[in-house]
């Protein structure tokens, strides 16, 4: 059994633990939210790679055979950083999809929601540049989305006021396809989906972050090719323990929802 550390600036990538636990239920998944030092949208990278390493030590403390950065956020500001000084861990990190979005659009617009972190961050900008000649890419910041999900407030009228404002310009410039570009983001889904209407695409990246996850496992032979399922929901019995560097509440509240 390999043992899977996961964290992200708070209950976020919880997103992103579903999709492993589906994929990967046999394993065990420790999950750690650093929900005290919430949002990292608008923290320095200094500070954000000095809390990854921080975490990255709790997480191997405990036994971790990989980590996986369930946050975008953290991605763009620490993953190399993380990977240079823990040459021997394998870190998985958020990949932007903006490929998928450009290879699938019609109307040759995508939109991309992520933090601010994120749309300055080299990973987004070197995939952008790789992959948005072709089309147009329109960025807008998802603002409130992390503090409603971190409150696990997922839908009502102020929920729908404040996703609409972020996704509305999106679609007035003609987006057919919607990124989601920050691991909070995908427990708005819904209403996003219900804003833009289902003649519009919405990305998670988070499948596909698992998929990576299983393939380093795999080749790295922690685990065998029998390990990996495709689930259609997470099992009771998946072996995960979840932590937090503040008060556990937010995480309880999105934990209802998996």
């Amino acid at each position: 059994m390999a043992t899977i550390g996961i964290f992200d600036s708070g209950s976020g990538g919880l997103s992103v633990y579903r999709e492993l636990a589906k994929m990967l239920p046999g394993e065990r998944f420790v999950y750690f939210s650093d929900n005290a030092h919430c949002p990292y949208g608008d923290k320095s990278p200094e500070y954000i790679r000095e809390r990854a390493s921080a975490i990255t030590d709790i997480l191997l403390g405990m036994g971790a055979d990989i980590i996986v950065v369930a946050c975008n956020t953290a991605t763009a500001a620490a993953i190399s950083y993380l990977r240079e000084n823990y040459p021997e861990v394998p870190f998985v990190g958020m990949e932007p999809a903006v490929k998928p979005a450009a290879l699938g659009t019609q109307s040759g617009v995508i939109g991309v929601l992520a933090t601010a972190g994120t749309l300055r961050g080299s990973k987004y900008l070197d995939t952008k540049g790789k992959w948005g000649g072709g089309v147009r890419i329109v960025e807008q910041v998802g603002k409130g989305f992390v503090e409603l999900v971190e409150e696990g407030l997922l839908d009502g009228s102020e929920v729908e006021s404040t996703v609409r404002a972020s996704v509305q310009p999106l679609l007035d410039e003609g987006a057919d396809i919607i990124v989601l570009g920050c691991t909070h983001y995908p427990f708005l889904r819904p209403v996003i989906q219900r804003i833009a209407g289902n003649s519009v695409r919405i990305i998670d990246p988070a499948p596909a972050v698992a998929k990576r996850t299983a393939d380093v496992l795999l080749e790295r032979g922690l685990i065998g090719k029998e390990n990996v399922r495709n689930l259609e929901a997470v099992p009771d019995t998946v072996d995960s323990s979840f932590y937090s560097s503040g008060l556990p509440d937010s995480m309880g509240r999105i934990l209802r929802y998996l």
